[in-house]
């Protein structure tokens, strides 16, 4: 099978890998601070009644904190590393996952027109045409439903000012204040995020 062509977002995130791990790697070899430790330890006890032990003691003191450093480096380092390889996969999957949303809010006000022309069909329409048109728009909700677009059709519910937009206010002692009466246009999200709010009205208080 084929390999998926590479996508600049998955340059970059093989560009950023590439940089995380020269970072790891440039950072002092630890193995080699650790046999220098030890040489030093070796020589400060071999060397314990010569007037020099202190200053081999002071290089073991010396080295010990560099290895300590090292490791610090080397830990933050691939730490940094799997942060920048988390971001750019996050920032990945949401590029790919709203590519689609410019094509999304082009292709909404044809279901718009679709859905007024099927209710505006009186009884001189043919049967055939009423079915055309009904076939047509259900085939376009399908598509839109298959790429991760859902409709926000919220009648009877309450008013959420981050789905819905209200048109108007009316008053209504049959239902609860700030319910959506009636849906003036249906609103879409795509994977979860808004890409139009419903236009609604909204039931105020009696007065």
């Amino acid at each position: 099978m084929a390999k998926d062509p590479q996508t600049p977002l998955d340059d970059e995130l093989a560009r950023q890998q590439d940089e995380a791990d020269t970072q790891v790697e440039s950072e002092p070899v630890e193995g080699e601070l650790e046999d220098a430790v030890e040489q030093a330890e070796q020589g400060a006890e071999t060397a314990s009644d010569n007037p020099e032990a202190e200053v081999l003691a002071a290089k073991v003191e010396e080295l010990e904190q560099a290895l300590s450093d090292a490791k610090d480096q080397s830990l933050r380092a691939a730490a940094e590393a799997q942060n920048v390889r988390r971001r750019a996969e996050q920032e990945t999957d949401k590029a790919r996952k709203f590519a689609l949303e410019k094509f999304v809010k082009e292709l909404l006000p044809v279901v718009d027109s679709l859905e007024k022309a099927l209710e505006a069909m009186g009884e001189d329409a043919t049967e055939a045409h009423r079915e055309g048109v009904s076939m047509t728009l259900k085939m376009q909700l399908d598509v839109l439903d298959k790429f991760g677009v859902e409709v926000v059709e919220p009648a009877g519910e309450p008013f959420d000012p981050q789905y819905h937009e209200a048109m108007a206010m009316v008053p209504n002692p049959e239902l609860e204040p700030n319910t959506v009466m009636d849906v003036m246009q249906k609103g879409y999200l795509l994977n979860g995020r808004l890409v139009r709010p419903a236009m609604v009205v909204v039931s105020q208080a009696a007065e």
